[in-house]
C-alpha cells in the first residue's frame, strides 16, 4: 500500500467528500497506481435490481482501476438518508468494525492505495459505539480532510483537525472544495485556511454544477 491510501473526512456533510475522493482516484491512477474507492457506510440508497446502491459509492467504484465489487466498496449500504446509526436502526442493520475491516483487507490486497470516504463530518458516529476515529484506527490509515469553502469554514476546519489531533489520528492534508460560488473573498479565506492549518492542502477544486471526477483531479497536486 502507497502512502495515498487514507481516510477522507470533512468539515460538514455535503461540503464534497465524494468528488474529493473520486478526484483523488483519478490523480493517483494518472500517476501508474491501481487505486480503489471504498465507502463503508452509506445513508440514502436506491434498489437498482442488483441490491441497494449508494450514488456516492457507485462514482468511487466507477473511478477506480481496477473496479473492485460493489459489496467490498460499500459492505453497508442503508436505504435510508439519515445519520448512519438511525438509518442502520431502521433498516434492522448492525455495523460491525469487522466487516468493514474484511472488505477493506480485500480491496488492498488488488491495489496500490484505497481511498476511504467516511461519513459526514469527523465527529458524526456510525453506530452508539464506533466512531470514525476506530476505522481509522483498525485500517491504520492517515487522514485528509475535505473543506468546503463556504462562510464559517476557517472555524470548522480548524476545529475538525483539532478533534483528528484529539483522536490521535494522523491527519497529513485538506482538500478545498468551492462549494458556494458566491463566496465573498473565497480567495482570501483560502489564504487563511493555508495559514492556519497544520498540514499542506493538497489542492482546491473549482465549483462546478456537475463535476467531472477526472477533470478535478487536475487540481490536486500530491506530495512526494
Amino acid at each position: 500500500m502507497t502512502p495515498y491510501s487514507c481516510y477522507i473526512t470533512g468539515t460538514d456533510t455535503g461540503i464534497g467528500k465524494s468528488i474529493a475522493s473520486a478526484a483523488l482516484l483519478h490523480a493517483l491512477r494518472a500517476r501508474g497506481q491501481r487505486a480503489v474507492g471504498m465507502k463503508p457506510v452509506a445513508s440514502g440508497c436506491e434498489d437498482r435490481g442488483e441490491g441497494w446502491r449508494n450514488e456516492d459509492a457507485l462514482a468511487l467504484q466507477q473511478a477506480s482501476d481496477p473496479v473492485p465489487a460493489y459489496a467490498d466498496v460499500n459492505p453497508y449500504a442503508l436505504p435510508q438518508p439519515l445519520a448512519p446509526e438511525l438509518a442502520a436502526a431502521e433498516a434492522g442493520v448492525s455495523i460491525e468494525l469487522a466487516t468493514i475491516v474484511a472488505a477493506h483487507s480485500r480491496l488492498a490486497a488488488q491495489a496500490d492505495a484505497v481511498v476511504v470516504e467516511g461519513v459526514g463530518g469527523w465527529a458524526a458516529p456510525l453506530t452508539a459505539t464506533i466512531d470514525q476515529v476506530e476505522v481509522v484506527r483498525a485500517l491504520q490509515l492517515p487522514v485528509v480532510m475535505v473543506v468546503g469553502l463556504r462562510l464559517g469554514c476557517i472555524s470548522h476546519a480548524r476545529l475538525t483537525a483539532r478533534a483528528i489531533a484529539a483522536d490521535g489520528a494522523n491527519l497529513v492534508g485538506w482538500i478545498a472544495n468551492g462549494i458556494d460560488p458566491g463566496m465573498a473573498r473565497a480567495d482570501d479565506n483560502f489564504a487563511i485556511l493555508q495559514r492556519v492549518l497544520p498540514v499542506a492542502c493538497w489542492g482546491r477544486l473549482p465549483h462546478a454544477p456537475a463535476p467531472d471526477a477526472r477533470a478535478m483531479s487536475r487540481y490536486l497536486t500530491l506530495p512526494r
